[in-house]
């Protein structure tokens, strides 16, 4: 009887023969090399097709833990199935951070890197770029091993699943480093017009928050090192923790109020000890350039009402530019508007088809595993890179072994 797996909201049941959990690369090495059809699932944290397969799936959450801290302290060499709350405990120990987490520690770091997924900060990357080392396991049983210095690299790294099975990752690591985390309520919608760049500028990480029922932003949360008093361009502190999602249990948010505390306690949002949500939402997800960031906010306000009907939450932050052949943040320091929806496709899909059109004027990129109707072809059209990159795929993989629907109609 075939096993039913769904991601982790819940609005996609894979349609896989079989799923592989392999706990060793031998066995890992057997799966790939019979397969036909191949896909790598992480930690499900996707709400669209990228990760299904009309053939198999694998997880590598069973395999070996790997952690291994270079000599110079420099950089740290992980397995493909590690999740960033277990990279971030191992790190932690050492003295040692990576630059950027999302907002949910749950999320394999493979996984994440394969679509771009980002922190926030003006001055900071996603989490992709902290990748300076890759092994990938291609579908002929050779691993291919990449570097910066190779000019596959910055096309590989964020790869959709589609070159092979990412067996290793290494990447940058800093000393580690405290921060403080503060939430600043009811941010008057002048003060977002008038001081947009020094409100996300002004910590290590900065997102608003809004639930697009008037014109002030809810909440901002900002993380920093240097302590904060008063107020944040008429926001006043709130008097006690919040969670994004008024009304939503705030047990699972990490530390608020300004207490100093570890990088990886205080960057995401969530605690990795517990569970964020029930997995009853979708999300979505554009990047536009951050030059048009306010235009970009004002074409979203003048659909209001219809996303407010349907939205949880809407965060909104920074990240900045790439030279990752398929990042989002590609060529250009970007604003990220990222939307929470109730868990109804049928009510939310055509909501999505109306902000696309609104966000078209400023080349918006969707988050490659989030929810989007963009055409294959626009997509395409917006990264200058995408033909060298579905020539990438066409070397690594000529068989299609890691291919699926989903892929083929994106990539031709």
């Amino acid at each position: 009887m075939r096993e039913r797996l769904t991601n982790w909201a819940g609005n996609i049941d894979f349609g896989a023969r079989r799923v592989h959990r392999p706990r060793t690369f031998d066995e890992l090495g057997e799966v790939v090399s019979a397969a036909d059809r191949l896909r790598v699932l992480g930690s499900g944290h996707s709400f669209n097709r990228l990760a299904d397969t009309d053939g198999d799936l694998i997880s590598l959450a069973g395999m070996p833990r790997t952690v291994e801290i270079s000599a110079d302290r420099s950089t740290v060499r992980i397995d493909g199935g590690i999740r960033y709350g277990e990279l971030a405990t191992h790190l932690a120990a050492e003295g040692l951070a990576v630059h950027n987490m999302a907002s949910l520690p749950h999320i394999s770091v493979a996984g994440a890197i394969a679509t771009a997924t980002h922190g926030s900060g003006v001055r900071h990357g996603n989490l992709a770029t902290a990748v300076s080392g890759l092994e990938i396991l291609r579908a002929d049983g050779s691993t291919t091993v990449l570097d910066r210095s190779h000019p596959d690299f910055t096309g590989a790294v964020v790869g959709l699943g589609a070159l092979g099975v990412v067996t290793a990752l290494t990447l940058d690591v800093v000393p580690a480093f405290e921060l403080r985390q503060y939430v600043y309520e009811n941010l008057p919608g002048q003060s977002l017009h008038a001081h947009l760049d020094e409100i996300l500028s002004a910590g290590y990480s900065v997102s608003l928050f809004t639930r697009w029922t008037g014109t002030d932003i809810d909440q901002v949360w900002l993380k920093r090192a240097e302590p904060l008093t008063g107020d944040l361009f008429g926001a006043r502190p709130a008097d006690g923790p919040r969670h994004p999602v008024p009304g939503m249990p705030t047990v699972s948010c990490t530390e608020q109020g300004g207490v100093p505390g570890p990088w990886h306690e205080r960057l995401p949002h969530f605690r990795m000890e517990f569970t964020p949500s029930s997995g009853e939402e979708l999300q979505s997800e554009w990047h536009v350039p951050r030059t048009a960031a306010l235009s970009a906010i004002e074409a979203v306000a003048g659909l209001r009402e219809r996303v407010a009907a349907v939205l949880q939450v809407c965060e909104i932050r920074t990240i900045a530019a790439d030279d990752l052949w398929l990042s989002p943040n590609h060529g250009r320091d970007s604003l990220a508007l990222h939307f929470t929806w109730i868990a109804d496709t049928d009510a939310v899909l055509p909501i999505v088809a109306d902000l696309e059109k609104a966000l078209a004027p400023f080349d918006a990129r969707p988050h490659w595993g989030k929810i989007f109707t963009t055409a294959p072809a626009d997509l395409r059209a917006s990264y200058d890179r995408f033909a060298d990159f579905t020539a990438l795929v066409d070397r690594f993989d000529p068989q299609k072994t890691f291919a699926n629907p989903y892929l083929e109609t994106l990539l031709h």
